[in-house]
């Protein structure tokens, strides 16, 4: 279609192919999502904020980068943080 040129004469035709192609692989990435999220979603770890549980699913969903940090690199960050507690 688009070697024709034929995607310029039916726009909503062609954006309808390129949506039919696409949904199968946003409907996996959705599935993927919703299943690592009931792994991480426990009974016990029930009343997650949505900030921790969206921090827990990025890094069970991306365990490949998350692997190739060295632990020593994460805990240097951690020490060389300020403290956030106010002297009382």
């Amino acid at each position: 279609m688009v070697q024709l040129k034929k995607h310029c004469t039916f726009p909503l035709v062609y954006m309808l192919i390129k949506l039919a192609l696409l949904l199968p692989v946003a409907t996996a990435t959705v599935e993927r999502i919703f299943s690592a999220m009931k792994l991480i979603k426990t009974q016990l770890r029930n009343r997650l904020g949505d900030d921790l549980m969206n921090d827990c699913l990025v890094t069970y969903i991306e365990k490949d980068v998350f692997e190739a940090i060295d632990n020593e690199d994460i805990i240097q960050r951690f020490q060389n943080m300020k403290s956030r507690r106010g002297m009382l």
